[in-house]
């Protein structure tokens, strides 16, 4: 690997800590299931310095066993990350809403329903939606008793393998890099729908130099614009919900729709095989397509270690972000199947603007003609307001490699207004390749690298419940009860245990499709990710040596939110 990292574990990191709780000097007991203490032996305590309490109202943090507190929070080894906790609750709904709802749910929707049929789409969205509840629920515990920017790869180095940490980070950080390319492509694709001969790349440039910019504002001011302009997308979806109530009812030009489409063409459609196999493979098909759909709602976590009191505003805007995301895209999804009929060839256009969308579609069909328009500028608010938080939740996940010895110290570098500078200017700097969709040999180059990012969301989903797991174990061994955590969820570790099982399986089968029939370059594409993201982990676990953390060695005190009153629940 050739960086030279430091351990991930040094002097505040491992080893066998004795800590004493926050409100007094008595240990914590064991749970009744913690199988590492017999009934004569005394529990594991640590010994930190310092620990949360509650002073004028303000949440203390623990700090790291040399004694230094972090500024806002985040403790680090050595020289301590300068982040600022200027988020609110609802600056966090928000930017998790903006890099969920993005050009593959107003766009994507339309070919889920020509897949799978109005019933089949229904049941894979919501399905995929229990899927996230779990990762969400899981990151959840974790994000409020140790709060930290870029959350993921520090859980998955801390509780779990170095290794898996530095592979799933930097596979992360890149997905969301190239994903910031392709916002400012879509851009300009979507500004052609009134222009058709605009240069693309002029938008390019010209949307590159303003969301870098915005995103060296200090963080409470790039939370509000983020909110602004996510709220126009939340506000387009509850307009089409309200108007595909109507037209179903009998506004539009068809009359009463009902469930007309459900009838015929049917619930279900059969994708690449006939009958009852080709439903299946459809259904599933828009299941992984579901997956990538709902990516962007764990942006919850990467901005938990900027957050104003998280152990209230981070489970909050994690109740609020799922129920919310659900709700614009079940009903979105549901009404779509009534509006417009799985058969409709409009719903497999390849065009990337308004035309596109099955919104745009309903509103045809119902006699509407003006909403192409509109449609399109919201298209163009959406794809912006993705490329505000690619940058955002790309330089924050740089921030916790540098924070955990993975990648260099400089992207710890922070200006006066708490914006990580190097990290910001590294992670806007792909934006940049947009540029190579102007020619067709870049673009097929580009196009490999979209195939990277797709995947990488999975793998996060995936290792977030792994690292719970490892968590939960090293706080049963360390003889922390999970009553300590300022937020508990339902029915764990069974939670994190279904969502590890389906990510996993969605991520081994979202190329099926390249066996029928087989495809060699269709299989590449579907699976670079998996192959990088195994390529990474091997090499770095050859280079450093690390193996699988202990969880008596697990490192439970840095950044650690231990005040335990107003605890949330699930």
């Amino acid at each position: 690997m050739g960086i030279g990292f430091r351990s991930p574990f040094g002097a505040g990191g491992g080893g066998n800590h004795q800590e004493k709780p926050a409100q007094d000097n008595t240990s914590i007991p064991p749970s009744s299931s913690t199988p590492s203490h017999s009934d004569n032996e005394a529990p594991t305590k640590y010994n930190e310095k310092s620990s949360a309490t509650q002073e004028n109202g303000q949440t203390q943090i623990a700090t790291a066993t040399d004694g230094h507190p972090a500024a806002g929070g985040v403790i680090v080894e050595g020289d301590a990350t300068q982040l600022q906790r200027g988020l609110s609750g609802r600056h966090l709904n928000f930017i998790a809403i903006g890099g969920t709802i993005g050009t593959g749910f107003f766009l994507g929707s339309g070919t889920a329903l020509s897949k799978a049929g109005p019933a089949g789409c229904l049941i894979s969205y919501v399905f995929v939606g229990t899927i996230l509840w779990s990762v969400m629920v899981t990151l959840g515990e974790m994000a409020t008793f140790i709060p930290t920017a870029g959350a993921f790869s520090a859980y998955a180095t801390r509780f779990v393998d170095p290794s898996l940490g530095f592979a799933m980070g930097w596979l992360y950080w890149f997905s969301w890099a190239i994903t910031y390319a392709l916002s400012l492509t879509a851009s300009g694709l979507i500004i052609q729908y009134w222009n058709a001969d605009f240069n693309i790349g002029i938008i390019i440039a010209i949307f590159w130099v303003v969301f870098t910019a915005v995103n060296y504002l200090p963080v409470r001011m790039y939370g509000e614009l983020e909110m602004w302009l996510s709220s126009l997308k939340v506000i387009t979806i509850v307009g089409f919900i309200i108007f595909g109530i109507c037209v179903a009812a009998g506004v539009g030009a068809e009359g009463t729709l009902g469930f007309r489409y459900w009838r015929d063409p049917g619930p279900f459609a059969a994708y690449i095989e006939e009958g009852g196999t080709g439903m299946f493979v459809g259904f599933w098909a828009v299941l992984i397509q579901a997956s990538f759909a709902y990516q962007g709602a764990e942006l919850v976590g990467v901005g938990a270690g900027e957050a104003r009191d998280p152990r209230k505003t981070v489970p909050r805007a994690i109740r609020t972000t799922f129920w919310g995301i659900m709700f614009l895209f079940v009903a979105s999804i549901f009404l779509i199947g009534m509006l417009v009929p799985s058969d409709d060839p409009g719903l497999l256009t390849e065009s990337s603007n308004a035309s596109a969308s099955p919104l745009v579609i309903a509103a045809t069909r119902a006699g509407v003609r003006v909403l192409p328009d509109i449609i399109n500028a919201v298209l163009l608010t959406a794809v912006l307001s993705a490329a505000n938080s690619n940058v955002y939740s790309g330089s924050r996940i740089l921030v916790a490699l540098a924070d955990e010895g993975q990648a260099w110290s400089v992207f710890k570098k922070t200006d006066k207004n708490g914006t990580p500078v190097v990290a910001v200017a590294v992670t806007s700097a792909f934006g940049l390749l947009g540029f190579l969709n102007l020619s067709s040999d870049g673009g097929k180059v580009f196009t490999w690298f979209l195939n990277i990012s797709g995947v990488a969301g999975l793998i996060t989903w995936a290792t977030t419940c792994l690292a719970y797991l490892g968590f939960l174990r090293a706080m049963r061994v360390q003889g922390l009860d999970r009553d300590v955590l300022p937020y508990r969820s339902m029915w764990q570790p069974y939670t994190a245990i279904y969502g590890l099982c389906a990510n996993v399986l969605i991520a081994l089968t979202q190329g099926f499709t390249s066996f029928m029939p087989w495809n060699t370059a269709d299989f590449f594409a579907a699976y670079i990710s998996l192959i990088l993201f195994v390529i990474l982990w091997a090499g770095h676990k050859l280079v450093r040596r690390t193996g699988l953390v202990k969880p008596e060695d697990v490192d439970l005190v840095r950044g650690r939110l231990t005040c335990e009153s107003d605890r949330e629940e699930a």
